[in-house]
């Protein structure tokens, strides 16, 4: 199974292979290590796949990073759900573009029947959270699990009204797991890790760039 998830984490580096691509290939091979260990012919007849990304696959070489990947999920008990996983979010899957890979810690079920996403400004007013914390205490009785991004203002507030009422919260990052960002929740992500957890598609080195936020948007939205 560890020698598999080189090549699932693998799969997710392989320069012009988007999330797209990745999920043609894992539809016409039974493995990931298969797909690395395919002929570049057998690569290259895949719709979508073609000469230059068949090329890219059969030439990576950087297993090196996955490995250091992998030391990083070991050390710190981080699970690695793959696309044809039992655990990963079955919703994200109705996505044209679900990623080849997420990196999760906690205990809600990801694909619990009932699950909400709340966002809103990192600028919130009084009636914004107001509103936010009676909108979450008015779901208690449904047993729902929150989805948000752990950002400032209505994000936060939704994680926090949610612990509250003992319901499970989940936490989509821009980021990897080897930071928290805003630091500020820091204490707010580790109370979520043991009533709810954190999701994300980022390698755990990678920083919380603007360009992310959209990418974990889908999340919240696909998961629920």
């Amino acid at each position: 199974m560890k020698e598999d998830l080189v090549y699932r984490l693998a799969l997710s580096k392989v320069p012009q292979i988007g999330y797209v691509h990745a999920k043609l290939l894992v539809q016409n091979f039974p493995t990931a290590r298969a797909i690395f260990e395919a002929k570049i012919s057998d690569l290259e007849r895949i719709e979508g796949i073609g000469t230059v990304r068949a090329g890219h696959i059969h030439r990576f070489r950087d297993f090196d990073n996955c490995n250091r990947e992998i030391e990083f999920l070991e050390k710190y008990h981080i699970r690695a759900l793959f696309l044809t996983d039992e655990e990963y979010p079955r919703r994200l899957l109705h996505c044209y573009d679900p990623p080849t890979i997420l990196f999760y810690k906690g205990t809600a079920d990801l694909n619990a029947p009932k699950m909400i996403g709340i966002v809103g400004t990192r600028s919130n007013t009084e009636y914004g959270k107001s509103f936010t914390d009676k909108l979450v205490k008015d779901l208690a009785s449904l047993q729902v699990t929150v989805v948000s991004g752990l950002a400032f203002g209505i994000d936060a507030i939704a994680h926090k009204t949610a612990l509250k009422q003992s319901l499970m919260t989940v936490g989509a990052l821009g980021h990897g797991l080897g930071t928290i960002y805003p630091a500020e929740h820091a204490s707010l992500a580790k109370e979520m890790i043991r009533q709810g957890g954190l999701v994300t598609e980022f390698f755990h080195e990678t920083k919380p760039d603007k360009h992310n936020f959209p990418s974990r948007n889908r999340l919240v939205a696909g998961m629920c």
